[in-house]
């Protein structure tokens, strides 16, 4: 019979190293939501807020179609001599497909703060989608 002598330590380090490429898978997924987003909508517009912390506007390239956003950019470390970091850094790109048509041309933009607020108009179409209904009484 062989004895093996118990080493609990190795046994946290391989859990360690578990936990870590699970982690790391999920961090890949989510990166494909970069940049983070926001869409509100009112009954003429809709508001797209998006995130770019420490960018400038000059590393974005926004198109608007009538029924989605394209968001591509280019994020550069600033840092070369960085140990550890959890920033993405690298080119990214999104569509946004929004829930009704805009009017592409009257978009207006407003960057502050790291936040990029786009004011999408809805079409004409899309703003007389609700008709009143009128009723009149019925006779029997």
């Amino acid at each position: 019979m062989t004895i093996v002598r118990y080493t609990p330590w190795q046994e946290m380090s391989a859990l360690q190293r578990q936990l870590e490429s699970m982690f790391n898978d999920v961090s890949s997924v989510t990166r494909n939501h970069f940049p983070a987003a926001e869409l509100t909508e009112t009954e003429t517009d809709f508001a797209l807020k998006l995130e770019f912390p420490g960018m400038k506007l000059s590393d974005l390239d926004i198109q608007v179609m009538a029924d989605r956003v394209f968001i591509a950019g280019d994020r550069v470390s600033e840092n070369k001599d960085k140990t550890i970091s959890e920033f993405r850094y690298g080119k990214f790109q999104r569509a946004i497909t929004l829930p009704k048509t805009v009017q592409n041309t009257k978009v207006t933009a407003e960057y502050k703060d790291g936040i990029l607020k786009l004011t999408l108009p809805k079409t004409e179409a899309e703003k007389n989608r609700v008709v009143k209904v009128n009723l009149s009484e019925v006779t029997n």
